[in-house]
């Protein structure tokens, strides 16, 4: 009996340069663009360059006995994964964040094509090493760094997952109005919405807020299986309060948001706004620590 060998899937994005070239035609037409706006094309192109250097290493070093398939970005929601599936996303850390939240625990490679623009937070690792990791991937002898997750499930169904953090609140600039109840407190609430962040997370806007406050609690790290979050800018009045605005979120507990907005009421995760679940009035959402990690190979 045959046995089915893993399937490797290439994750990338479009670069500048492709897609100026498919907003402008041609490359002059794209060069004129940049010009009005002070930049210059050649730049843009050298990236491309670099970066299709470094696809074309990645793609090389994949064994030819394997499976394999590419994948761009804009069609992972519609990509079906496999349980067996090694992943390997080429490009920036957000793209880590796009592709963690329609995995199941796949091991994830990392790998930066450009050190100059891209931190490589979670793309740690240069394009020739690629054959190596795989490698130990397959062999099962691969390190692996374990990041929680943060979900949020509605009383509809859905459900929300994020590497980063997810935002609770309107999709606008309006006031989020909603009851959000935490351990043994409730209280109604109008703010600029609410972040649940992952100690991934915890590096960008969660930290932002915790240092305008001067919080004594210390942020969760990416490892742990907790979470933290900040309510934006709560508003005292009457009817709302301004006590449950903060707090750390252990594995097992929940916050739970049960919307006071006709309309707009949104969640979205990791700042993908195009891909928001809506919160109406009346709807339940409840935010706490994703059972499902993302498996990081260092």
């Amino acid at each position: 009996m045959s046995v089915v060998k893993p399937r490797v899937v290439l994750i990338s994005r479009p670069t500048e340069y492709e897609l100026l070239l498919a907003r402008h035609g041609t490359r002059g037409q794209a060069g004129f663009f940049l010009q009005t706006r002070g930049q210059h094309i050649d730049e843009v192109e050298a990236r491309h360059q670099a970066f299709t250097r470094a696809l074309e290493l990645v793609s090389g070093a994949i064994p030819a006995d394997l499976r394999r398939t590419r994948v761009t970005r804009r069609d992972l929601d519609r990509f079906v994964f496999e349980p067996d599936d090694v992943v390997m996303v080429l490009g920036q850390d957000g793209l880590v964040a796009n592709t963690a939240k329609y995995l199941s625990g796949q091991p994830v490679i990392g790998l930066n094509p450009d050190r100059t623009h891209h931190d490589g937070v979670l793309v740690p690792h240069a394009p020739d090493r690629a054959g190596r990791l795989l490698g130990a991937v397959l062999a099962g002898r691969a390190e692996l760094e374990l990041r929680t997750m943060v979900q949020a499930e509605l009383d509809d169904g859905q459900r929300l997952l994020a590497l980063n953090e997810i935002y609770v609140g309107h999709r606008s600039h309006q006031s989020s109005r909603y009851r959000v109840t935490f351990a043994d407190a409730s209280e109604h609430q109008s703010s600029s919405g609410v972040i649940f962040a992952t100690g991934t997370g915890a590096t960008g806007w969660a930290r932002s807020i915790s240092r305008e406050r001067r919080e004594s609690f210390e942020l969760p790290r990416p490892s742990e299986r907790r979470l933290c979050f900040f309510v934006r800018e709560a508003f005292p009045s009457v009817a709302t309060g301004t006590e449950l605005t903060q707090g750390l979120i252990e594995s097992g507990a929940r916050v739970e948001i049960v919307s006071e907005m006709s309309e707009g009421g949104v969640l979205f995760g990791d700042g993908i706004e195009s891909d928001a679940a809506e919160l109406s009035w009346g709807m339940r959402a409840r935010i706490g620590v994703a059972e499902v990690v993302l498996r990081l190979v260092r």
